[in-house]
């Protein structure tokens, strides 16, 4: 079944109800929007507080620009792109393109005007959509991608390169387009990381759509009375998963912008949310609010919030421990996933093994997995080797890079690059990124492992171990090391408590900065390497 027919479905059950909420706390509460007044005045066209829209009105908006599409000559199998922030208008236009057999092409907001024309080429896109933040960036290289593309724009006062989606779609029709799709069917084209240069485009079915909503569903148990609060972007395969699992229950979500600790506990009790899908970075915020006293948990109801979950990253067990002392009664899972496996899920802890946290968990519904050597053979319990995994989610390639496909599918399996070990028990540990493994004195040192024991440190608000040329061992590790507001820790100070840990694994350089992470959460070491390798190199080099 095509996920465009759990959006049918809603609408059957549930059409009057409020399925979407969008909240921007940074303009004033005054300007509130409700569904009956949303079609009237057009709030595409201005920013608002607090918008909302129900089952009926989101498969309206979808099937418009369905309608829209198939009137300008696309079809099935043609690509449309989505270069948008977070808001009421990023779904139904998913799924409008969904409807007419096209596929959907999700684009990093971070992109650079290079980025996007790179990746519109790549992916073969004939439309592209994309909101007011970007006019500057597709102007740049408006010529050029507008040469064989439609350019419909999203927003107020559109540029003159590109069409009115407002003006647009207000004429079509309301109807369902009834286009033919199957499980079988090309849905989507996502885009990895980009940490080795530009980045694949990763190539989905619907079939994979549909098991990821049942993945979500199973794991975390959505009913039609919970509501889900999504604050990471649309774009990536993490965050609209997990929505999926509202969908399959015609529930409610929160779009929230902003992941400031006091919108979330706001957002949260304003809106009776159930479940927060949290990223290792805005659980720590929070966490340090509540420290100092700048939040009081008394000042919101929160006491309907059942479940915290994080994914996109490893999860230090500390700041999990420090959570439960804030909120003991929270279920909690830890979600691991890739892009290349239709986002979260394809291994993930459990609720109920929250006694087995630092674990990514076990294989989730309908995955398997295995750790593997370099030649492809299961390691034995207790090794390191390569995570693998097999699912109905896995992609179908990497569209038109039959190389890179080939290096990471085999048969049914897909390596993920991630290095793991499974304990006696059958979790599964995350040890680090294969490429990421620092090779010190013919040593395997796993960042990882480094950054999970410095986090337990209580001045360390985050960190990142990278490897740094060495002549005589290598490569070390470097410690790029973010304090807490106002510690007075030193570098003889984290030297002392390194101490506790092997030799071989105590960090040989201490960098005291800012951790960058990516909009998903994950940290930037490829950044951090250009940052901080070539300055060793050049320092080592005037030293000898």
């Amino acid at each position: 079944m095509p996920i465009t027919e759990l959006l049918e479905k809603n609408c059957r059950l549930y059409g009057d109800e409020v399925c979407l909420v969008e909240i921007n706390p940074e303009l004033p509460e005054t300007r509130r929007v409700t569904w009956k007044e949303f079609e009237l005045i057009e709030p595409e066209r201005a920013p608002y507080y607090r918008r909302e829209i129900t089952w009926n009105i989101f498969n309206e908006k979808a099937n418009r620009f369905a309608n829209l599409l198939l009137e300008r000559g696309v079809q099935k199998g043609d690509k449309v792109a989505i270069l948008l922030m977070n808001g009421l208008e990023w779904l139904p236009i998913y799924f409008g393109i969904l409807k007419t057999g096209a596929l959907a092409v999700p684009l990093n907001y971070r992109y650079s005007a290079d980025e996007i024309q790179y990746c519109l080429d790549l992916a073969d896109v004939d439309i592209l959509v994309f909101g007011p933040e970007f006019i500057g960036r597709v102007e740049e290289v408006a010529d050029e991608i507008g040469k064989h593309r439609l350019l419909y724009y999203v927003g107020d006062s559109c540029p003159g390169f590109a069409e009115d989606y407002i003006s647009h779609t207000a004429n079509c029709s309301s109807q369902s387009p009834k286009i033919a799709i199957s499980d079988d069917d090309y849905a989507a084209i996502y885009f990895s990381s980009g940490t080795t240069g530009f980045p694949k485009a990763i190539l989905h079915r619907h079939r994979a759509l549909l098991h990821a909503a049942q993945t979500e569903q199973h794991h975390h148990g959505q009913t039609h009375q919970d509501v889900f609060l999504c604050i990471p972007p649309l774009y990536h395969t993490g965050a609209k998963m997990h929505w999926f699992g509202s969908l399959l229950s015609g529930s409610k979500a929160v779009l929230l912008k902003g992941a400031n600790p006091e919108f979330i506990l706001q957002a949260v009790s304003e809106e009776k949310c159930t479940i927060v899908w949290l990223l290792v970075p805005w659980a720590q915020d929070l966490l340090l609010a509540l420290d100092r006293g700048e939040l009081k948990l008394e000042d919101y109801q929160l006491s309907q919030w059942r479940l915290m979950h994080i994914g996109a990253q490893p999860v230090p067990p500390s700041l999990i421990k420090h959570w439960k002392e804030y909120f003991p009664h929270h279920q909690y899972d830890t979600n691991y996933g890739l892009s290349e496996s239709i986002g979260p899920g394809c291994v993930h802890l459990g609720v109920e093994n929250i006694h087995k946290v630092g674990a990514i968990g076990v294989p989730g519904y309908g995955w398997e997995a295995k750790i593997i050597d370099t030649q492809g053979n299961t390691v034995a319990q207790g090794e390191t080797g390569e995570l693998a995994v097999k699912g109905p989610g896995v992609m179908e390639c990497y569209y038109k890079d039959p190389k890179a496909t080939a290096e990471v599918l085999h048969g049914d399996w897909l390596y993920t690059g991630d290095m793991a070990m499974e304990d006696e028990d059958g979790f599964i540990y995350l040890v680090d990124r294969k490429k990421d493994v620092i090779i010190s004195g013919g040593e395997n040192l796993y960042p990882v492992q480094i950054e999970d024991f410095l986090r337990t440190n209580p001045e360390i608000l985050d960190v990142a171990v990278i490897g740094l040329p060495d002549k005589r061992l290598g490569e070390i590790a470097a410690a790029i090391i973010q304090l807490k507001p106002d510690s007075t820790c030193t570098e003889e100070d984290i030297n002392l408590f390194c101490r506790k840990l092997p030799r071989y694994k105590r960090p040989r350089k201490i960098i005291f900065a800012d951790v960058p992470r990516n909009p998903t959460g994950k940290i930037e070491k490829p950044k951090l390497r250009e940052i901080y390798g070539a300055a060793h190199l050049v320092a080592t080099q005037s030293q000898g």
